[in-house]
């Protein structure tokens, strides 16, 4: 069973920092591109971040407030927020494509989520 476990998030005021981690776990032959959504309430899901080889996306509304990266070595993805507006406040997805060693069938999967809230 392929599956993307997530940990951090929580509450925090405007202008704080938190730190978002991803890890994929079980029998995995690759991971294609890593990455972080959200969605807030009454909207739909939107990329944050993603990170696929050398190339790194941002959201226009978070780049240079918020930093991507990831360890190929441990299938981890790493979200580190910083400067957090009241307006980053969402559930936070983990997604990765991965190939798992069992059907080897590619598919997008998804973390379970995690609550960001920014307070003014």
């Amino acid at each position: 069973q392929v599956q993307l476990v997530e940990s951090g998030g929580g509450s925090v005021q405007a202008g704080g920092s938190l730190r978002l981690s991803c890890a994929a776990s079980g029998s995995i032959y690759s991971i294609s591109a890593m990455g972080w959504y959200r969605q807030a309430p009454g909207r739909q899901r939107e990329l944050v971040a993603r990170v696929r080889g050398d190339n790194t996306n941002y959201a226009d509304s978070v780049r240079g407030r918020i930093t991507i990266s990831r360890d190929n070595a441990k299938n981890t993805v790493t979200l580190q927020m910083d400067s957090l507006k009241p307006e980053d406040t969402a559930v936070y997805y983990c997604n990765a494509g991965m190939t798992p060693t069992t059907g080897w069938h590619p598919a997008a999967y998804w973390g379970q989520g995690t609550q960001v809230t920014v307070s003014s």
